[in-house]
């Protein structure tokens, strides 16, 4: 019987002129069945720490540190799989004949996803709705992976209804903080050293593709 796997994508300062140095776009994966273990595990540390409200790495403060270790910790502990493509935007190039930045946006995602995928197995795509042009860019995704006849469903939700996409929020957040020399909130350096601790890497440069749990992918451009 073939499994079947669901990744919940994120973006973070991916747009073009929001002034910040780099795109990165990424996913947490799970295996279907371990969906509602994983959310009534993540309901019990909400309760156990009396959180309220959204995981979200922007909002980290000191009083929320011990709840999102707990979360750093039961993702290492867990089947839970990461993987981000980052790229810094001064390398690309939009004077190259029809090329756009949009092209470019759309390359990252099948980058982040096509080279990960596994024939046997298929796969549904959850992304965080973020603006009015979200539909246009489902179809466009849709269009790229489509000879990726592993890719069963795409589709948007709110960030708000996943668990899982709030911890790809909460990975990718971090590494976009240490890769852009950010240091001022205490809690998230603990949460970035805990996080290196337990990758057992520098999430300042790529990962071996063959790596599994924590997989990056910094994108040089020629």
């Amino acid at each position: 019987m073939s499994k079947t796997f669901n990744l919940y994508c994120d973006e973070s300062t991916h747009l073009q002129n929001d002034t910040h140095p780099y795109m990165l776009i990424s996913y947490v994966s799970c295996a279907y069945p371990q969906i509602k273990q994983h959310k009534e595990y993540i309901k019990l540390l909400k309760a156990k720490h009396k959180f309220k409200g959204e995981m979200k790495w922007s909002n980290i403060s000191k009083s929320q540190y011990p709840f999102y270790a707990d979360v750093i910790d039961y993702f290492f502990a867990t089947d839970l799989k990461f993987r981000s493509v980052i790229v810094a935007k001064s390398m690309i190039d939009e004077s190259r004949e029809g090329f756009t930045y949009s092209d470019f946006y759309f390359q990252m995602y099948y980058q982040l996803i096509y080279h990960k995928i596994c024939p046997d197995y298929t796969y549904n795509l959850y992304l965080d709705i973020k603006d009015t042009c979200s539909q246009g860019k489902l179809v466009k995704l849709g269009d790229i992976l489509n000879h990726a006849g592993s890719i069963r469903n795409i589709q948007f939700i709110k960030s708000y209804e996943s668990y899982l996409m709030q911890i790809a929020d909460i990975l990718m957040g971090a590494i976009n903080y240490h890769i852009r020399g950010l240091n001022t909130v205490i809690a998230k350096n603990k949460l970035i050293e805990k996080i290196q601790s337990h990758a057992s890497i520098d999430l300042q440069k790529s990962t071996p593709k063959s790596e599994e749990k924590f997989n990056l992918f910094y994108i040089e451009l020629k």
